[in-house]
């Protein structure tokens, strides 16, 4: 069992951010038909709020990579075990994960996704550890910066545990 250390975003901030962030995302692609990829299985929360939000009309499709395990680091090998069913080429892709740490799996997916031909690809995070970025990986929508800790809530896990926490919060290290 994991002991929550600090509530860092309560749900009514989340609310507020993915507000913020789909709001610039409808202006900016207004009038466009979107694909929106959702980086599973921490995305999904952030994902589904998103596109609720989102005034374009958008389609929707899944990926799964991953590079922690049971870890509270990441491994270092990105894992992609499910891919997008949806032809991209053409397209307006949005990538859309829970969190971004040393940079390794968005640069994977974006370099995966990049090469199908989309008409645009860009990528939206809620939570940003830039201070782990170890790849030089673009992101056009940030939604908190944070610093290097590990968290968990609303999506965003420890050994598939505790998505369902309705905040963020940063877990005890042990």
């Amino acid at each position: 069992m994991i002991e929550i250390q600090e509530i860092l975003f309560d749900a009514r901030a989340i609310d507020r951010k993915v507000n913020e962030l789909a709001d610039r995302i409808s202006r900016d692609y207004e009038g466009k038909d979107v694909v929106l990829i959702c980086v599973l299985k921490g995305a999904i929360t952030f994902t589904a709020d998103l596109m609720r939000r989102l005034t374009m009309p958008v389609e929707l499709d899944f990926t799964r990579a991953a590079s922690y395990g049971n870890s509270t680091t990441a491994l270092g090998d990105v894992s992609i075990t499910k891919d997008i069913d949806t032809d991209i080429k053409d397209r307006h892709v949005l990538l859309v994960d829970g969190i971004v740490d040393c940079g390794k799996t968005l640069d994977c997916l974006r370099r995966r996704y990049t090469a199908r031909g989309p008409a645009s690809l860009k990528t939206v995070v809620l939570l940003d550890k830039r201070s782990r970025r170890t790849v030089d990986v673009p992101i056009e929508y940030i939604g908190y910066e944070i610093p290097d800790r590990f968290v968990v809530g609303y999506g965003m896990d420890f050994s598939e545990k505790h998505r369902n926490l309705p905040y963020i919060a940063e877990i005890k290290s042990s």
